[in-house]
């Protein structure tokens, strides 16, 4: 397994609405400066925070799956095909772009925090579909308690969201000092962003263990060549708070060309 630790400076960032929300990118568009730059399916990663509010005008978009994920505060939704909502902590907002829609975004504090996050479809086949909307309750989520850790599945097994894209994603949380385990398959990436406190990366077993710490902010990916599983361990002062996906490294069908 290759394990790759990305901070803060070797993600990009962005701003909206003068400055009000402001945005880490571990995964950025085209042409933005992330050294990341996809990681299979997983195209685009956006971790977005504002003090009060902050608004996005209408803008269009066309095939991608794309997801709210609300950690903190509200984000509000409108667009083309007459939806108007709102979502709070735990919440997701779910589109699936199809032929083409254009929405809107009202992120409402105080301090919300949220991520914006594409998964990419076969372009081709999406653009025949019908977009459309989905919004699911942070209570929908199922939430596995284990030792010393809570697991939240948003995509995945008993998660209520379904996309196209072969992608799954958990919320977990770490007590601090405490290890959490997490099987990865060969042939995909485990991707992690630390969003409250740091810890130790763990691989193997013994004298062929490896062991790679990390940082709050820091974005980690693990591509795995067999069947792994990986421990990850919170750092002693603090909980540790982890957004993991996983996904293929290598799909089926053309991606969009990104550099």
């Amino acid at each position: 397994m290759q394990t790759m630790v990305y901070g803060p400076t070797l993600q990009t960032a962005g701003t909206f609405d003068g400055g009000k929300i402001t945005e880490q990118k571990p995964i950025g568009f085209p042409g933005e400066n992330s050294v990341v730059k996809r990681v299979g399916p997983l195209f685009y990663w956006a971790w977005a925070k504002t003090a009060v509010e902050g608004y996005i005008p209408l803008h269009p978009h066309q095939a991608f799956e794309i997801m709210t994920y609300v950690v903190s505060g509200q984000a509000q939704h409108g667009d083309t095909l007459g939806t108007r909502s709102t979502i709070g902590a735990g919440g997701v907002q779910l589109m699936q772009t199809g032929s083409g829609v254009s929405h809107e975004e009202r992120f409402v504090g105080p301090d919300m925090e949220g991520f914006q996050i594409w998964f990419e479809p076969h372009f081709e086949k999406a653009l025949k579909t019908a977009p459309t909307y989905n919004q699911y309750e942070h209570e929908q989520f199922p939430e596995e308690s284990g030792d010393g850790y809570l697991k939240k599945t948003v995509i995945g097994d008993g998660s209520p969201l379904s996309i196209t894209v072969d992608a799954r994603m958990w919320d977990v949380v770490v007590d601090a000092g405490r290890s959490y385990s997490h099987p990865v398959s060969g042939g995909r990436a485990l991707t992690a962003l630390a969003i409250r406190g740091g810890g130790t990366w763990l691989e193997g077993e013994g004298m062929g263990s490896q062991a790679t710490p990390f940082n709050p902010k820091d974005f980690i990916v693990a591509r795995a060549d067999d069947d792994h599983d990986v421990t990850i361990k919170a750092g002693e002062d603090a909980p540790l708070r982890l957004i993991l996906i996983d996904v293929p490294t290598t799909v089926d069908y053309p991606l969009y060309p990104k550099r």
